[in-house]
C-alpha cells in the first residue's frame, strides 16, 4: 500500500479524480499507468497531485481483496493545507477521491461529531469519508452540493461511485472483465493501454441531434456516463447502478403566490450563502441577464465588500451583452472586470477538441472559455446564473412551445405552415431574426408536441440526418432513435402541462448534458471552480413543484422571480429579451472559417470515413456560403466532429 502527495504548486494547470480496482494481476493499474491517469488530468487541479495503490490480495483479513488505485488533481479551495486526497478513514480501510463541494458539509460535521467521529482537517472530504462509515452508499442523499465521488472500501471489498443530482460534475467509467475504471474525464481511461477508442456510432447519430452525447453514452463504445443523480457499486466483478435521487416532477404543489415568495427567498438566499463559502477568491459570472444578475444581487446584499463581476464584450452588437452588465454592476455596486474579445473560431477550436474529450457542439462554449480565463486571472471560484430558465420558464422557444398549442386548434393554418412554401423564404444570418425564428418554428409544426419540440432543438432533425448518412452507416446503426433520449425525460412530467413538461424534461437532460458539460470544461480548463446556485436540491424542488401561472404569464417567464426579487435589479433587466450566449457562427462560415470549412469537412479524409454523404455536405456548405440558407449551427457540428476525429482516433 502506497500512498504519495505533494502540496507544492505546479505550473501546469481543478479538480480530477481517477482510478480503479481488477482481479486479475495481468489488469493492474501500474504506478506508471496511473501517472499518466492523474497527469493528464492537471488542468482540473494544479495546486495537489495524489496517489494511492493497494494490492491485488488474495488471502488477508478481508479475503480475497482487489487491487486498488486512486488518482487525484486538486484546486485547492477550502482547507489549504490539510485537504490532500486520497483521503483515508482512521484505520485505512475507506479510501475517497472526490471532485467537487459539498456546501452543507459543516452541518453534517457538527452531527457526525457528535455521534463520535474525530476530524484531522477542516475539509469537505473528511465529512464524506465519515458519514459513509455512518451511511454506506445511502450517504449521498445528505449532500447538498456538486460532486463526483469514488470511494474504495477495503472491508467490504467494493468501489462506489456517485455522481451529484443535476450532473454539475461528470463522471465516466470502463467495466472491463476483471476491471473496473473510472475518472472525470474521457482522456484519463484513454491513457490505458487495453481501453478500447471504438467509436459508438449511434453515438454519433445522437450528437448530431443533440450537439452533444447524451448520458450514459459517451462517443466511445467503452466508456459510459455515470447519469446524474446515480451511484455506482462494483463488488465481486458485478456492478449495479441505480439512482440516489429522483426528482419529482409530476407533483404540483398548490400554493399561494407570498407563500411561493417567501419560499424562494428562503431558499435561493440560502443556497447562494452556502455558495459564497471558499478560502480563495470568490466572484461571478455576470452577463447582464436576469439569472446571473440576481445571483450577483443576492451575493452583494450577503457580502462586506463589493462582490468581483466578471463579464465579457464582443465587438459584433448581436452578441454583446456587456452594456447591460455594466449597469446592473453600477446599479449593485459591484468591483466589476469587463473584457472585450474578438472570439477567433479558428483558433480556438483544437483546443476546444482537446479538452472536451468527445464532439461537443455547443458553440456558446466559446465565450464561456473566454469568461472562465479570464475571469480566472482575479478569482479562483465564481457563481453563475445555471438553472434558471428550466426552472422558471425564461428560454425563449417556451413561446413557442404555447403558441404552437395555441395553432394545433386552428387546423387550417397549422397545415398552411406545415406545407413548405416558408422554406423558399431568403435566408436571414442575424441570429435573433424573425425570418429564422418562424422558419425553424414552422419546420416542426408537422409532428405531435413531443417529437415537434425535439425537432425544434436538434441540430439535424431526423430527416436532414437521414439526407446526411451514407447507406453504409444507416445499415451500421443500431435501432436507437435519438428521441428516445428526450421522450423518456417527457414521460417522467407528463401530468404536468406542456410549459412545465419540457422545461423540467430540459432540466434533466440538456441541462446536464450540454450545459453542466460547457461550463465545468470550459471552466476547468483554467482552473475556476463555478458554482451554480439555481441548482441546489431545495430550489429545484420548489420550482419543480411550483404551479406554471406563478412562473409565465404574458408570454414571459421567470415572473416569480421578478415578484420575489424585483427590487434588486433595475427595470430594464426583468424586462429585456433574453440573447444567450452566442458568436457569429454564421459570419464565421462566411468569412475567418470558410478555408477550414472546405479543407476539413471536403477532403478525402473526411469523405473516406464513409458516415456522411459528400454532396449533402457540399450542399450544405454552399447552401450557407451563398446565403441561401443559415446552416450555421450544422456546419460547426460535422466540424467538430471531423477535428475530434483527428484528435482522438485517426
Amino acid at each position: 500500500m502506497v500512498l504519495s502527495g505533494s502540496s507544492l504548486r505546479v505550473s501546469m494547470r481543478m479538480c480530477g479524480i481517477t482510478g480503479g480496482i481488477w482481479t486479475e494481476p495481468a489488469l493492474e493499474i501500474s504506478d506508471a499507468t496511473l501517472a499518466q491517469m492523474t497527469e493528464v488530468l492537471s488542468h482540473r487541479g494544479p495546486d495537489d497531485v495524489g496517489t494511492y495503490r493497494s494490492e491485488l490480495c488474495d488471502r488477508g483479513p478481508y479475503g480475497t481483496t482487489p487491487g486498488a488505485a486512486l488518482g487525484f488533481r486538486r484546486l485547492s479551495i477550502i482547507d489549504l493545507a490539510s485537504g490532500q486526497q486520497p483521503m483515508a478513514n482512521e484505520d485505512r480501510t475507506i479510501w475517497v477521491v472526490f471532485n467537487g463541494e459539498i456546501y452543507n458539509f459543516a452541518a453534517l460535521r457538527h452531527r457526525l461529531e457528535g455521534k463520535g467521529h474525530c476530524f484531522r482537517t477542516q475539509s469537505d472530504t473528511e465529512t464524506i469519508v465519515h458519514l459513509y462509515e455512518d451511511e454506506g452508499v445511502n450517504c449521498f442523499t445528505h449532500l447538498n452540493g456538486m460532486f463526483a465521488i469514488a470511494i474504495w472500501d477495503m472491508g467490504r471489498r467494493q468501489l462506489v461511485l456517485a455522481r451529484d443530482r443535476l450532473g454539475q460534475k461528470p463522471l465516466v467509467y470502463c467495466q472491463q472483465p476483471r476491471r473496473f475504471l473510472f475518472a472525470s474525464q474521457l482522456k484519463s481511461l484513454l491513457q490505458v493501454p487495453q481501453v478500447s477508442r471504438e467509436v459508438d456510432l449511434s453515438a454519433i447519430d445522437h450528437y448530431l441531434a443533440y450537439q452533444y452525447v447524451p448520458h450514459p453514452a459517451t462517443i466511445f463504445q467503452s466508456i459510459r456516463k455515470l447519469p446524474p443523480g446515480h451511484r455506482a457499486i462494483v463488488r465481486d466483478d458485478a456492478l449495479t447502478i441505480e439512482p440516489f435521487w429522483e426528482p419529482d416532477l409530476q407533483t404540483v404543489r398548490p400554493m399561494e403566490r407570498r407563500v411561493a415568495i417567501d419560499e424562494l427567498r428562503e431558499s435561493l438566499t440560502s443556497s447562494i450563502q452556502l455558495r459564497m463559502r471558499s478560502d480563495v477568491p470568490l466572484g461571478a459570472f455576470l452577463s447582464g441577464g436576469v439569472d446571473s444578475s440576481l445571483v450577483t444581487a443576492i451575493m452583494q446584499q450577503n457580502s462586506e465588500t463589493p462582490v468581483k463581476t466578471f463579464s465579457i464584450g464582443f465587438p459584433v452588437k448581436e452578441y454583446d451583452e456587456s452594456e447591460f452588465a455594466r449597469r446592473v454592476a453600477r446599479h449593485l455596486g459591484t468591483d466589476h472586470q469587463e473584457f472585450q474579445v474578438t472570439p477567433d473560431g479558428v483558433k480556438i477550436l483544437p483546443q476546444l477538441v482537446w479538452h472536451f474529450d468527445e464532439p461537443f457542439a455547443d458553440s456558446s462554449a466559446i465565450p464561456t472559455w473566454y469568461v472562465s480565463k479570464m475571469t480566472r486571472e482575479h478569482v479562483t471560484v465564481a457563481l453563475t446564473g445555471d438553472g434558471g430558465d428550466e426552472l422558471f420558464l425564461g428560454y425563449p422557444r417556451y413561446r413557442a412551445v404555447q403558441f404552437a398549442g395555441v395553432l394545433d386548434s386552428l387546423v387550417p393554418i397549422k397545415y398552411l405552415l406545415k406545407s413548405g412554401w416558408w422554406q423558399k423564404l431568403p435566408s436571414s444570418s442575424r441570429q435573433k431574426s424573425f425570418l429564422r425564428q418562424f422558419k425553424r418554428f414552422s419546420e416542426g409544426l408537422a409532428a405531435g408536441p413531443q417529437r415537434r419540440y425535439f425537432d425544434w432543438i436538434s441540430i439535424f432533425n431526423e430527416r436532414r440526418r437521414s439526407d446526411l448518412y451514407t447507406r453504409d452507416f444507416v445499415v451500421s446503426l443500431p435501432d436507437s432513435d435519438p428521441f428516445n433520449f428526450f421522450q423518456s425525460a417527457w414521460a417522467r412530467t407528463d401530468r404536468r402541462d406542456p410549459l412545465t413538461a419540457v422545461a423540467l424534461a430540459d432540466l434533466t437532460t440538456y441541462l446536464p448534458g450540454d450545459l453542466m458539460m460547457k461550463v465545468d470544461t470550459a471552466s476547468m480548463a483554467h482552473s475556476l471552480e463555478c458554482r451554480q446556485p439555481f441548482l441546489d436540491h431545495r430550489v429545484v424542488k420548489l420550482a419543480a413543484q411550483m404551479p406554471s401561472d406563478l412562473k409565465y404569464r404574458w408570454g414571459r417567464g421567470k415572473r416569480i422571480l421578478q415578484d420575489a426579487f424585483g427590487d434588486l435589479l433595475p427595470p430594464e433587466i426583468w424586462g429585456r429579451r433574453k440573447m444567450g450566449f452566442g458568436v457569429p457562427l454564421d459570419h464565421w462560415f462566411r468569412n475567418e472559417l470558410k478555408e477550414m470549412t472546405h479543407d476539413v469537412l471536403l477532403d478525402q479524409t473526411a469523405r473516406q470515413r464513409g458516415l456522411f454523404r459528400q454532396e449533402t455536405v457540399e450542399t450544405l456548405v454552399n447552401q450557407h456560403q451563398q446565403g441561401v440558407f443559415d446552416h450555421a449551427y450544422r456546419l460547426w457540428a460535422l466540424l467538430v466532429l471531423e477535428l475530434w476525429f483527428r484528435e482522438w482516433v485517426d
